[in-house]
């Protein structure tokens, strides 16, 4: 039995590409014929009638397939495959033709030009599309979202034209952007394009700066206007606070800043075709305080509210206090001063201060005034004289002013404009020209009486809000005579004076003690004075000691009278300014002396440890360290060591060149392997001291050190210059004694200390110099090199 075994299906054929349309009958050998639209094509392989069409024939399988070359849209169909003699129909197969769309269209292209801000829709149209093209944006490569589309069916109602919208808000950063419509659908799966360029038009876009970004008032600063615009800038135009700056054409505008430009700001304005563009900006400009806000007074009643204002401006943001006059206390720190219940005592002046931080300050006042009873501030005791005019006077401060002002004393009453007063009294009013609601009342006496300073005087106010009342009490006073006054003045004027002058003499003193002890120096002067001794004994150095020739170096005494008065004795560390020349011209004027030259009568050393209290009426008891009795003077004695003679006291110590700290320390001087004693017979005797020396009652001027040696060092001690030693120092002087067993004095053998008698005691001298050389013979040397 005859049967389909393959029937036609649904295709679809691109226009102007080949299709073939399938059909199979099983077990027959009939007659085959396909139908297009119910319309049979014809009977055989070749269809005349149907050029393009062609049936592919194959009997022995039973294949009859109908191919269509060179589609077009006439054969969008529905076709059937029919076995005639087999009575058998296909299904129908619809044949659908594709149509590419034309290419796509956007309108205005290449180009479009466009307006920055102004919304715009680009339109794209992709024709003759089967079926309708679907239509994609892309900006720059990248799809882009937002358009929609119509569609319009042509005349032979199978073909459609597409159109689509793509809503666009230029800005002027668009300039140069490619959009690119595609149309695609079946027949072209890649689809079909075209692309556009933006040209948008756009007014300046403007970058306003200003150099430097901070400035101090009166500073220079400079402002730059860049802008870029499409098309081209056809003018600058500056302003500031709104005010057009004249002169002002170019993209750079040059001036001083002053505080207004911190809140009025500069403006460029920029002009092209399209339009303009205005930017603004404000300058940091530091500035001190400005008073935007002037406080004005303020009237109100007691115990009201009342509200101060005050504004300032200042860069950096400064700092606002108030105060009230007079005091310190900070009341607030805003621009308004807020005071509850106010009272009379409130009333005054109020500062409003502005500080700008390294800038500057400034404040300004405000008065407040509270209106309330007069205030009556006068002294309640007030002074006049006897026999003289004397006034009593009453201050009234009063907000409002006073309406009446009554003084009451004794029997008097008065009252302006009521009244008569006795002749001695008179009232008069004066208004300070200082206080805004301020009264001076003044009760005048004329030749006051004792009975005025037995009355009380009483001053009363009255105004709106009540009175105001003082007790006033007057006392008697006495006039100074006037040459008392004078006479006074110039006592104290003398006084001051001479107060004035023990300064000055008293400063000068200081000053010129202040200066002593100072050795003068300069580094590059070497200065060296030579004074030898010509003494005889002094020739040998083997024959004198070094103790000697360094106490002999250290006591040599000075020619110039009047500076060994100046030296005195009473401290060690004195030492007034030598005559010196003018250290600049490299020489100074050094005196030098030699032991030949007398010793001044006018100096004197005393060493009071050094007197016998022994014998009565001062003779000097000399004895050994052993204790053995002394001898008195005898008959025997030379005159110049007897009783009451000065020959043999203590040789006065010259003043010395040497600072305190510069002496040779001499209080002890030990040498170990070797002993220096005095030759045999020349120690001190009893008749080489002096029974009676007044020098020795003074009070000792040098200080004393005690303290004892190792026992195996030579100890020298220093006393009474030997005879055998005397003409080294013209016949008195100071030496250096060993102290140990006597050689030859009045003590036992091996007693210590024998042949010093008292003055062999363990008081020591001390000085001390760190340029004392002791082994050179006593040489002064003083070189000059500049």
């Amino acid at each position: 039995m005859a049967r389909f075994s393959q029937e036609p299906a649904d295709q679809s054929v691109v226009l102007g590409q080949r299709v073939v349309l399938s059909c199979v009958v099983f077990n027959y050998s009939g007659i085959v014929q396909w139908t297009k639209d119910g319309l049979a094509l014809g009977i055989g392989e070749d269809l005349r009638a149907w050029p393009r069409y062609r049936v592919l024939r194959m009997v022995d399988i039973g294949q009859y397939n109908l191919e269509i070359s060179s589609a077009e849209l006439s054969d969008d169909s529905l076709y059937e495959c029919q076995a005639t003699e087999a009575a058998l129909r296909s299904r129908r197969a619809k044949l659908t033709v594709l149509i590419p769309p034309d290419e796509p269209v956007i309108e205005g292209s290449p180009e479009i030009l466009l307006t920055a801000g102004v919304p715009h829709n680009l339109s794209c149209v992709s024709r003759g599309a089967k079926p309708p093209a679907a239509i994609e944006w892309q900006k720059d490569g990248l799809p882009i979202e937002g358009a929609f589309s119509t569609t319009e069916v042509l005349p032979d109602r199978k073909r459609v034209t597409t159109r689509s919208f793509l809503p666009v808000l230029p800005v002027d950063t668009d300039t140069g952007k490619n959009f690119t419509c595609m149309a695609t659908n079946p027949a072209v799966p890649m689809g079909k394009r075209t692309t556009i360029t933006l040209n948008v038009h756009h007014p300046p876009v403007v970058v306003l700066s200003i150099e430097p970004r901070s400035v101090l008032e009166g500073e220079r600063v400079t402002f730059t206007c860049q802008a870029t615009a499409n098309p081209p800038i056809m003018g600058y135009k500056w302003a500031k606070g709104g005010v057009v700056i004249q002169g002002a054409r170019e993209s750079v505008f040059i001036t001083k800043a002053d505080h207004s430009f911190f809140t009025e700001p500069v403006s460029c304005q920029v002009f092209n075709a399209v339009g303009s563009t205005n930017v603004s900006i404000l300058v940091d400009v530091h500035f001190g305080p400005i008073l935007v806000v002037e406080p004005k007074p303020v009237t109100v009643d007691s115990d009201s509210d009342v509200t101060l204002n005050c504004k300032w401006a200042g860069n950096p943001p400064l700092t606002l206090t108030w105060t009230k006059k007079g005091s310190s206390m900070v009341l607030s720190n805003n621009n308004q001063l807020y005071l509850k219940s106010v009272s009379q005592a409130d009333a005054g002046q109020y500062v409003c201060k502005a500080i700008v931080p390294r800038i500057g300050v400034g404040e300004t006042e405000v008065t407040l005034t509270v209106n309330g009873p007069p205030i009556i501030s006068s002294e309640p005791v007030q002074y006049a004289v006897r026999g003289e005019r004397g006034e009593v006077k009453c201050y009234i401060a009063s907000t409002p002013p006073p309406d009446k002002i009554v003084w009451a004393w004794k029997e008097n009453v008065w009252e302006k404009e009521k009244g008569t007063l006795p002749e001695r009294y008179t009232v008069e009013q004066s208004k300070p020209s200082s206080d805004g609601g301020a009264v001076l009342s003044t009760l005048t006496i004329n030749n006051v009486m004792e009975s005025d300073f037995q009355s009380t005087y009483n001053c009363t106010a009255w105004n709106g809000f009540g009175p105001g009342t003082m007790i006033i009490t007057l006392e008697e006073t006495e006039v100074v005579p006037v040459g008392i006054i004078a006479g006074g003045t110039v006592g104290c004027s003398i006084l001051l004076l001479l107060c004035l002058l023990a300064l000055v003499l008293f400063l000068y003193r200081q000053r010129k003690g202040s200066r002593r002890g100072v050795t003068l120096g300069k580094p590059d002067i070497k200065v060296e004075t030579i004074n030898k001794e010509t003494h005889s004994l002094e020739e040998d150095t083997g024959s004198v000691s070094t103790a000697t020739r360094m106490v002999k170096a250290m006591y040599s005494p000075f020619k110039d009278d009047d500076l060994k008065q100046e030296l005195r004795s009473d401290t060690l560390d004195t030492r007034p300014d030598y005559e010196l020349k003018d250290p600049t011209n490299g020489y100074y004027n050094v005196r030098a002396s030699t032991h030949d030259e007398g010793r001044p009568a006018s100096r004197s050393m005393h060493y009071s440890d050094y007197r016998s209290s022994a014998q009565p009426g001062g003779a000097a008891a000399i004895s050994g360290s052993s204790g053995a009795p002394g001898a008195t003077a005898g008959p025997g004695t030379p005159s110049s060591l007897a009783p009451g003679s000065r020959a043999g006291c203590y040789d006065p110590r010259p003043p010395s060149r040497l600072s305190h700290n510069s002496y040779a320390q001499f209080n002890t001087f030990s040498r170990a392997g070797q002993s220096q004693q005095p030759p045999p017979g020349s120690g001190p005797q009893t008749g080489d001291f002096a029974t009676d020396c007044s020098l020795l009652d003074s009070t000792p001027q040098l200080a004393y050190d005690n303290y004892s040696y190792h026992s195996h060092y030579s100890t020298y001690r220093m006393g009474f210059a030997p005879p055998s030693l005397a003409p080294l120092e013209g016949g008195s002087g100071y030496e250096m004694y060993s102290v140990g067993p006597s050689v030859g004095g009045g003590g036992p053998a091996g007693t210590p200390e024998t042949g010093l008698g008292k003055y062999g005691s363990s008081t020591r001298f001390s000085y001390t110099s760190q340029h004392s050389d002791y082994s050179h013979r006593h040489t002064q040397r003083m070189q000059t090199h500049v």
